[in-house]
């Protein structure tokens, strides 16, 4: 190899580390930028579930087309981080299989040198193999070195025996140099077969190189098609769906409007029950106060009672986690929107076993406007006060009106029925016909 390619080999040599180095920075970089997308695109999840009971009592179309366009736009991040990885991974790949070409021609190049100065010492090796066949064939026929002794006895004057003396030694040196050149041509030779095998191994070692890059590039063309094809998609979808918010917007509003007519409805319908409940109630202690006392006192006690909420009902749910608190907010995608949300939101998954806070009786099990499948059970007076609790939303359920049940007793399953977007227990307490937040009697 001569002295301007070896040069240019270390100068691309060079390159390629300083390359290398500036892609691993990158590579580095895009990284990052994917890891902090994903993370924001998991908080976006986490979020999610409380976004749904947000949307709790929303227009249906509206609220999914919201959650779609939640996941839609926490997923185009990621997926344009992917797509930046991509062709990062192509762009890779594709300088290596340049910097592969480069080095594999190089490498034929001094394939094919080499083979020329194998050949060079070939003919050397044969050269000096003939010199010294000739050699010996001489030295068979009697033509080879003279004896110190028969130069001595058979030179007939002093030139004589200078003339064959200088002679002998003459070839005495051909014949040590003519050895040394073949050993030497020998050397050269072996040394040259190894570097041929080295460079033939380094020659094979980048065309599997060169074909592992063609996979490479081949994944990362293709990684890179389908994240921009996703992208693409989403992007439509996202359009769609902020056209689909837009549009329902006054179907949202109609449909709040009408769950607060049903609510204060729901009220109305209560508080007239306990108003008649209060009359009997007071009836019924007018006429026992027009009859004896009995002979002996009995303890009494009506519909659950207690002697003060305090800490009354228990959870609904074998394992309570509260998703949404009882109060006020505003609409996510409705400007000016804002509204009682009447009851905490446990999760309960499709199916849950929803059970009775207190005991009492069994007022409704029907199905209510956006509350979906409800059971009311009216707990009776709680600390001079009528207590009713609401489970809402439920898919099916596992008692009648009228019934009486217990704490504890399994009175049906969650669902998702009415204007709610994912199983869960809407729960709701009502101290006197109006809503109060559960949590402060849990």
């Amino acid at each position: 190899m001569s002295q301007l390619t070896r040069r240019l080999a270390a100068a691309g040599t060079a390159l390629i580390l300083l390359l290398g180095t500036a892609v691993v920075a990158t590579a580095d970089d895009l990284d990052d930028q994917r890891a902090a997308a994903e993370r924001r695109q998991s908080q976006a999840q986490q979020d999610r579930e409380g976004l749904e009971s947000q949307l709790e009592g929303t227009d249906a179309e509206l609220a999914q087309a919201i959650l779609d366009l939640q996941t839609i736009e926490a997923r185009l991040p990621v997926a344009q981080a992917e797509l930046d990885q991509a062709e990062a991974e192509l762009e890779r790949t594709q300088r290596e299989a340049a910097q592969l070409a480069v080095r594999l021609q190089d490498a034929q190049v001094e394939e094919a040198s080499i083979s020329e100065e194998i050949q060079e010492s070939a003919g050397k090796v044969s050269t000096a193999k003939s010199s010294i066949a000739e050699m010996a064939r001489q030295a068979y026929r009697g033509q080879g070195e003279v004896s110190g002794l028969g130069i001595v006895t058979g030179a007939q004057s002093t030139d004589d025996f200078i003339e064959q003396y200088a002679m002998s030694s003459t070839a005495a040196r051909t014949q040590a140099r003519t050895l040394t050149d073949l050993q030497e041509a020998e050397s050269i030779a072996r040394n040259r077969e190894a570097r041929l095998t080295a460079i033939r191994e380094t020659i094979a070692d980048l065309k599997v190189q060169a074909d592992q890059n063609v996979v490479a590039a081949d994944a990362a063309r293709k990684a890179a098609a389908d994240r921009k094809a996703e992208i693409e998609g989403l992007i439509v979808e996202q359009q769609a769906k902020q056209a689909t918010i837009e549009s329902r917007k006054e179907a949202a509003l109609a449909q709040i409007a009408a769950n607060e007519k049903a609510q204060a409805d729901l009220t109305t319908e209560l508080k007239g029950i306990i108003a008649a409940q209060t009359e009997r109630d007071r009836k019924a202690a007018e006429e026992a106060a027009k009859q004896p006392p009995p002979a002996t006192g009995g303890g009494g006690g009506g519909g659950g009672g207690g002697a003060s909420t305090g800490k009354f009902l228990a959870y609904p749910t074998a394992v309570p986690h509260v998703t949404s608190k009882y109060g006020m907010r505003h609409h996510p995608f409705l400007p000016g929107v804002y509204r009682l949300h009447a009851g905490t939101d446990l999760r309960a998954y499709c199916g849950t076993p929803i059970y009775a806070a207190a005991g009492g009786t069994v007022l409704f099990a029907r199905n209510y406007g956006g509350l979906g499948n409800q059971v009311m059970i009216n707990h009776g007076t709680v600390g001079g006060a009528n207590l009713m609790t609401s489970y809402n939303h439920l898919s099916r359920f596992a008692v009648s009106p009228g019934q009486s049940v217990a704490q504890g007793t399994l009175i049906g399953y969650s669902g998702t029925t009415g204007t709610s977007q994912v199983c869960h227990l809407h729960f709701e307490v009502y101290v006197n016909g109006s809503t109060v937040d559960p949590q402060t009697m849990l």
